[in-house]
């Protein structure tokens, strides 16, 4: 029996969305709806509301599509919430762009550069663009992490902007500096790869773009000197970038250790923990954008005579004194290292201010340039060897075990294996690169900045510094199931390279010596997202070599159009300024990955005569909000269950594996009973495409054996993978039954 809902306006609300899901039964859906009706008067609000939470505690693995329907019941609200600050009847749908414009302009919220950039013809003409059916490709969860943390509201919280409109802003944004002849064609690309979810921008171009305030990076790496003014400039420096809403990796290994010598006086050096502690002031007390805490990565090498109570800084027990909570670690790690470890071997701790003194050279500024053999170890076993040098001997896994120890008690620190990452740097002839960033993707050449010169000219105080290379992180990542799914990763790749392009030219970065980096070395992240996805949707097992060579193809392929599209940018544009000299250039970056045949020589070939417009390329982030938002799974991780419920502040949200059905469950096995040497496996061969690094973290139980532990991470390094992110570890009691193997 049909049951029909007693309120007119409601009953004709339901109707409308029940008829887009026949395959759905809301018979129980109305009773309870009516029942809740019949309980008490509601106001419109508590109606909406009500209508969204009795469809959102219906999703679930046997119905995944719920999230659809509540999606819609959310969307329809969130066209009455802008409609009432348009001032307008449209809760429907979409009103006057163009009065959305100077609405929004007249409050502060968005930037007046885009009216004087774009005729009111031409903002005319992109509304009609605008296809708020695409507002429906969101799922519920999706849909609400658009909506509460990127959409444009006002300075009391009100919303304004609707989705599609945010996607448009962006893309006239990132695009409002090219020619005008082409200008429209490409925003609507643009538009069509964001509002389709076919890729998406990183989260401060997604929440910034065309606002008044924040920058467009995800990131920033910066390079810390011995000496007491670049410690204190690097820290505002880093206090004014997270204020902006970017989240920071620092690296401190050329800080000499405690008890080091400071102008001769012996034993009075604090070492590294007192600076970090102060960063650690700073991650707290300077918000991102007030969005959240800032987020700080710091980085040590592993011979650095710091590196025990660096590895204990995040741990819950000890002298609170040494503790740095809010900070995350990373340990920079040399092959050698490895080596030692694995045979068991002593290990040798110096001072770097020490080893700068006494040797004349700096030991972190080597690696080694070929596996087994380099100017790192010749330089470390000369160190070792020097009888004027003081040094600390330990067994070499005594360091492993209080590595894995903070692993497996905090998630970090992150493991950067430096001679690989060295090796292939494209532009190893401009300098060195010494750690990575708050996610572990990035890694660009680093320098510290240095004051050259503090003078009194004309009653003012003007000071010289020598700008160091200070990494900016410009991420964007692919939605792999469906730009695989739909066959558009070229056209995806093409608008992605352009877009991340002109990030760095109408990013306004408040660190100048970033902006400095930023034009030289134009780097760019290009990301991927939704791995696991795709698999399901494909049908291949996530353990089985039809997945490993899967992922070898398929990273190839979007390697292959990412250096091209970048190579057809430095036809129109020009090559990026330091490309003679690099890998680039001399066809090295080619060799050193095997890339032979046709279509790659014949690229080699492009590259070499034209340039290319962008010296780094490629890089994995992490995509946690964004895969969300898009409706897919995060980065090239396994899913963590086939359900999960999402906290809100006053109730949760269910959310299921996209695309979950009897078909694709088989291929959804869960991270946790997941084999991690499979996962290394295809992350190795998915690096060899990726020119910077990947997110790539484990996925253990928090008892498993010590042995267990080392030998991933020991066969991650000899599959030469750059990074590894966190060691996500959890009790047994919390992992589910392997739930793949129930359909």
């Amino acid at each position: 029996m049909s049951i029909q809902v007693k309120d007119e306006n409601v009953a004709k609300l339901i109707a409308e969305i029940e008829s887009s899901f026949p395959e759905l039964d809301f018979q129980s859906f109305k009773e309870k709806v009516d029942q809740a009706l019949e309980v008490k008067d509601m106001t419109d609000d508590q109606v909406e509301n009500m209508l969204i939470l009795t469809a959102v505690e219906r999703i679930s693995r046997n119905e995944p599509e719920w999230t659809y329907v509540a999606e819609g019941f959310y969307l329809k609200k969130l066209y009455k919430l802008s409609a009432n600050f348009r001032n307008t009847k449209i809760e429907s749908g979409y009103g006057s762009f163009y009065e959305l414009f100077n609405s929004l302009i007249e409050i502060g919220i968005y930037d007046s550069k885009v009216l004087t950039s774009y005729s009111r013809t031409e903002i005319d003409h992109l509304e009609k663009v605008i296809d708020p059916e695409r507002d429906k490709l969101f799922t519920y969860i999706g849909l609400v992490t658009m909506a509460e943390r990127y959409l444009a509201r006002t300075q009391n919280g009100d919303f304004a902007e609707l989705p599609q409109e945010r996607f448009m802003m962006i893309a006239m944004t990132l695009l409002a500096e090219e020619p005008k002849e082409i200008r429209l064609q490409l925003v609507e690309e643009a538009y069509w790869a964001l509002s389709n979810l076919y890729m998406t921008v990183a989260t401060p171009t997604l929440s910034n773009a065309g606002k008044s305030y924040g920058q467009l990076s995800s990131c920033f790496i910066d390079t810390v000197a011995d000496d007491l003014r670049s410690i204190y400039d690097c820290n505002t420096d880093i206090s004014t970038l997270s204020k902006n809403g970017g989240g920071i990796g620092v690296y401190l290994g050329k800080i000499r250790s405690r008890g080091s010598d400071i102008k001769g006086f012996k034993g009075v050096s604090s070492g590294v923990i007192p600076w970090m502690k102060q960063l650690n002031n700073t991650a707290v007390s300077v918000d991102q954008l007030g969005q959240r805490q800032g987020a700080i990565a710091v980085y040590l090498d592993v011979w650095h005579k710091d590196i025990f109570p660096f590895l204990d800084a995040k741990l819950n027990n000890g002298d609170e004194r040494q503790r740095t909570h809010d900070l995350f670690t990373g340990i920079c790690i040399p092959d050698l290292f490895m080596e030692q470890v694995e045979k068991r071997g002593d290990w040798y701790l110096f001072d770097p201010h020490e080893v700068r003194r006494i040797m004349g050279f700096s030991l972190e500024d080597y690696f080694d340039e070929e596996k087994g053999a380099g100017s790192f170890r010749e330089k470390y076993w000369a160190c070792v060897n020097h009888p004027g040098l003081s040094h600390e001997v330990v067994p070499a896994i005594e360091i492993f075990k209080s590595i894995m120890i903070s692993q497996l008690e905090t998630g970090t620190p992150y493991m950067f294996y430096r001679d690989q990452v060295n090796r292939l740097n494209a532009n190893h002839h401009k300098g060195m690169i010494y750690c990575s960033n708050l996610c572990t993707e990035i890694t660009q050449n680093m320098s510290p900045t240095l004051l050259e010169e503090e003078t009194v000219q004309d009653g003012k105080i003007l000071i010289y510094k020598k700008p160091g290379d200070f990494v900016v992180c410009n991420l964007s990542s692919i939605s792999l199931a469906k730009s695989v799914m739909d066959d558009v990763l070229d056209r995806v790749i093409k608008i992605q390279v352009r877009m991340l392009d002109n990030v760095i030219d109408i990013n306004d970065i408040p660190v100048l010596q970033a902006q400095i980096t930023n034009k030289n070395y134009r780097g760019i992240g290009l990301g991927t997202f939704g791995w696991h996805h795709l698999l399901a949707l494909k049908g291949i097992k996530w353990e089985s070599e039809e997945a490993v060579e899967y992922c070898d193809s398929l990273y190839e392929n979007i390697a292959f159009l990412t250096i091209n599209a970048s190579l057809e940018l430095a036809k129109e544009k020009g090559a990026y300024p330091y490309f003679e000299g690099s890998d680039w250039s001399t066809g090295q970056f080619f060799e050193k990955r095997q890339y032979t045949g046709g279509s790659w020589e014949d690229l080699a070939v492009g590259v070499k005569q034209h340039g290319i417009r962008n010296g780094y390329l490629m890089a994995v982030a992490p995509n946690s909000s964004t895969s969300i938002l898009a409706g897919s799974t995060a980065s090239i991780d396994p899913i963590f269950r086939l359900e999960y419920s999402e906290e809100k502040k006053d109730y949760k949200i269910p959310v299921t594996a996209p695309d979950l059905s009897a078909e694709t469950m088989w291929f959804y096995k869960t991270a946790y009973n997941t084999d991690q040497h499979w996962s290394i496996r295809q992350n190795a061969r998915r690096q060899r495409h990726i020119d910077q690094a990947i997110s790539f973290n484990f996925y253990v139980t928090n008892n498993i054996k010590a042995k267990a532990l080392l030998e991933l991470h020991m066969d991650a390094w000899k599959s030469g993978l750059k990074t590894t992110y966190y060691v996500r570890s959890t009790s047994s009691s919390e992992i589910d039954e392997c739930e793949s193997c129930h359909s």
